[in-house]
């Protein structure tokens, strides 16, 4: 598989995954714990899928510059207070800055929806991150890196991540996007910034449900 193919098939079904609620509620009336859960195996069937994707496509360049498994590994596990860190920096300066509630109505959705459904969880923490990872960084910043460079691309992608977010907080999300593209160029591996992603999301949850609860 070409990377324009590539490419294209990976966004279009993460839209198709995006808008599956939608569909459970107009054409199936599923109920709102129908929903989640169907929501949910919809998540599981995109980032598996992507991952098929990822087998059958070819190699881009930067991924022949790629690391050792170990170090990538360690990048990515390393990556994980690292985006926490620079997560907490940029609520800062958007709180002081641009006046912005360090709450992430994002953030509180989401919790409230595995509050009411458990299972959601899987989707937030595990599936979304890992198709996040191949559209965002592989399926856009990969594809175009190669002719452009690192700055303009991983721009576009970190842009296109904190708008698909759409709760005010752009910068927030631009700038962890920024770090996840870093990552995958730096250690040839999308892998390192998917064990990052899942890592900050699992810990961002979890944290949140402990304050609810």
């Amino acid at each position: 598989m070409n990377e324009k193919k590539y490419s294209f098939i990976t966004i279009f079904t993460y839209g198709l995954v995006l808008f599956s609620p939608l569909l459970f509620l107009r054409v199936f009336q599923a109920s709102s714990s129908q929903i989640i859960q169907l929501t949910t195996l919809s998540y599981f069937i995109g980032a598996v899928l992507m991952i098929f994707y990822r087998i059958k496509s070819q190699s881009f360049e930067l991924e022949g510059r790629k690391k050792s498994l170990l170090i990538s590994i360690l990048i990515g596990i390393v990556g994980i207070p690292a985006s926490l860190l620079l997560q907490m920096l940029i609520l800062q300066i958007e709180q002081r800055l641009l006046g912005q509630s360090v709450a992430s109505q994002n953030t509180q959705n989401i919790v409230q929806l595995i509050m009411n459904n458990m299972i959601f969880i899987l989707a937030t923490t595990i599936a979304g991150p890992i198709m996040e990872e191949f559209v965002f960084r592989r399926a856009i910043f990969g594809s175009l890196e190669k002719r452009f460079g690192f700055i303009l691309p991983a721009l576009l992608s970190s842009v296109l991540f904190a708008f698909a977010h759409n709760d005010g907080h752009y910068l927030l999300y631009a700038g962890l996007g920024f770090l996840f593209c870093g990552m995958y160029r730096y250690s040839g591996r999308i892998w390192t910034s998917i064990i990052t992603h899942v890592g900050m999301n699992l810990l961002v949850i979890l944290t949140q449900l402990a304050i609810q609860s």
